[in-house]
């Protein structure tokens, strides 16, 4: 084994690979310890008019096992056939959300699209590699199908969302839903699911995006059942759940929040922090007559000003002349990011309302944006902080919190953790690494970092269970902004299941990055017969 180290990475303990196989995943090597031999992925799945290319078919059937001439390995590696390439140009595409196809890709075209002109790129700066690429490629290798080309983006997201599901594996998730239209006017849903893995850190992961034909809580719930169903989840996993505040959405009756609480008690839905917080403010800048009168005066400059580009130029010099003479006079100063260009945007519920405070009035106005039930939940969440020493630790709140979910926690359980709970704050309270934590997230970490997690594990579940519920929508957000790049105006036609599969790869790009070729050659193999 030790004169092909150079060549071929160790043999993972965790791989589902034989153990009898080492594999190379930069390259799709495999090496076979029962024969002493190595072999090509590439070479074995697409094989048809090979010709001698760096060993020939000796990396297809027998193996190469001449270990006095390794330099030949390298001369196959550098000489890979034109699916090495167009793999690694597929990947490059999905990763930055880019096109495949161009409007005229005939061969005289002055731009045949992003696949093919990334492909001559490479083609035109390395001699290798335009010997086997495009026209020079067997003519049905060439990956240059638009058919083709998204059963490998869909093995690709197959793939991902294969680990996200394993990574998965045995712990309780929340549920992040929003509806946005796309551009072309198609209203899709996105579903994220949030949850702590195996190393204490908090992960949110894009699942995929449904096109749903209308937004009532029934239409919505069966496309959330059919989601869980293909990736053999259960709702009685969930321990939160969070939407926007549309009525369908988050009302007390019919909604879809009441629907999957109808079914899990335990899924608690928390409407996004930093929206309850502007629309709390808007609630009590619309009690002042004065704010009222700002904002619709805000309202008039924006109509105004938007309304022809000319009016934009003016208001534009009159504001860099007041820039250039305040900069003169030192009532601003200059450097990076200052007195930079803005634009005006337009008030609206969720927008202009921070401006304007007033204590008491938000205070109540923020009381009435929660529940009885989501306020218990958050006062004992609060317990958990390991902030100032864990100095808001309150363990009779805590088994409060433990009570909510009696799917997690059954009466035994609590009795234990009884008992837990006062090693594990005794214990931390004795140890400076604790000293210093910010935030629950920090701690869960802390806690996998030095296994104390399992010492307690009952108070570790209850610190999940609280990670576990969703705060904020952000994640959902970057999820839209991301569907406008990957079905742009240039790509209005877009199917739903193109779509869907683009933007998984787009996102979860860390997750990909994980995933080989060679992972991703088996799925694309194994969707259907193939010629090559």
């Amino acid at each position: 084994m030790a004169r092909i180290e150079k060549y071929f990475k160790r043999v993972d303990p965790n791989s589902s690979h034989p153990p009898e196989v080492s594999v190379d995943s930069s390259t799709n090597r495999q090496y076979s310890i029962n024969e002493d031999s190595a072999f090509c992925l590439y070479c074995y799945l697409f094989k048809q008019n090979k010709g001698k290319q760096g060993g020939g078919q000796t990396f297809v059937s027998k193996g190469f096992s001449n270990w006095k001439k390794p330099e030949i390995l390298a001369l196959h590696v550098g000489k890979h056939d034109s699916s090495h390439y167009e793999f690694e140009s597929i990947r490059f595409l999905l990763r930055q959300g880019l096109a495949f196809h161009g409007h005229d890709e005939s061969e005289d075209s002055n731009n045949q699209g992003t696949f093919p002109e990334l492909l001559n790129f490479l083609a035109d700066h390395n001699e290798e590699v335009r010997a086997v690429v495009l026209k020079n490629a067997p003519e049905n290798l060439r990956l240059n199908s638009p058919k083709i080309q998204k059963d490998i983006v869909n093995a690709c997201a197959v793939e991902i969302i294969s680990v996200i599901i394993k990574d998965m594996e045995d712990v309780v998730v929340s549920i992040l839903v929003d509806e946005s239209r796309d551009v072309s006017i198609k209203e899709q849903m996105v579903v994220m699911f949030r949850y702590v893995d195996k190393k204490g850190y908090v992960i949110e992961r894009f699942i995929g995006i449904e096109h749903v034909e209308n937004t009532t809580a029934i239409s919505l719930k069966i496309a959330i059942d059919k989601l869980f169903s293909k990736h053999g989840l259960n709702i009685s996993r969930l321990r939160g759940q969070e939407y926007d505040g549309a009525s369908n959405m988050s009302g007390e009756f019919n909604s879809l929040k009441s629907i999957i609480m109808k079914e899990n008690e335990c899924a608690f839905y928390v409407h996004c922090f930093a929206h309850q917080l502007q629309l709390a403010l808007m609630g009590v800048a619309k009690k002042h007559d004065i704010t009222g009168t700002f904002l619709t005066m805000v309202s008039n400059v924006v109509n105004i000003v938007g309304a022809l580009s000319k009016h934009r130029d003016i208001l534009r010099e009159k504001q860099a002349a007041q820039v250039i003479e305040a900069l003169k006079c030192g009532k601003l100063s200059s450097g990076k990011g200052l007195n930079q260009e803005n634009g005006i945007k337009r008030p609206c519920k969720t927008r202009w309302g921070i401006t304007f405070w007033h204590f008491d009035l938000q205070l109540q106005e923020l009381n009435n944006r929660f529940n009885e039930a989501n306020t218990e939940l958050l006062l004992c969440l609060a317990c958990l902080s390991p902030n100032n020493s864990f100095y808001a630790f309150d363990k009779k709140k805590l088994l409060r919190l433990a009570l909510l979910y009696p799917h997690d926690f059954s009466v035994v359980d609590l009795r234990v953790l009884e008992f837990q709970l006062q090693t594990y704050v005794d214990d931390l309270h004795s140890h400076a690494e604790f000293s210093e934590l910010k935030g629950i997230a920090d701690l869960s970490i802390r806690l996998v970092e030095t296994r104390k997690h399992e010492v307690c594990p009952l108070v570790y579940l209850l610190i999940k269970s609280a990670l576990t519920l969703p705060v904020a929508t952000t994640s959902v957000e970057r999820a839209f902004l991301a569907m406008n790049i990957v079905k742009n105006q240039m790509r209005n036609k877009m199917e739903d299941q193109w779509l869907n599969d683009g933007l998984t790869v787009y996102l979860e790009k860390d997750v990909f990055n994980t995933i080989t070729n060679e992972s991703i050659i088996h799925r694309f193999q194994n969707m259907k017969t193939r010629r090559g």
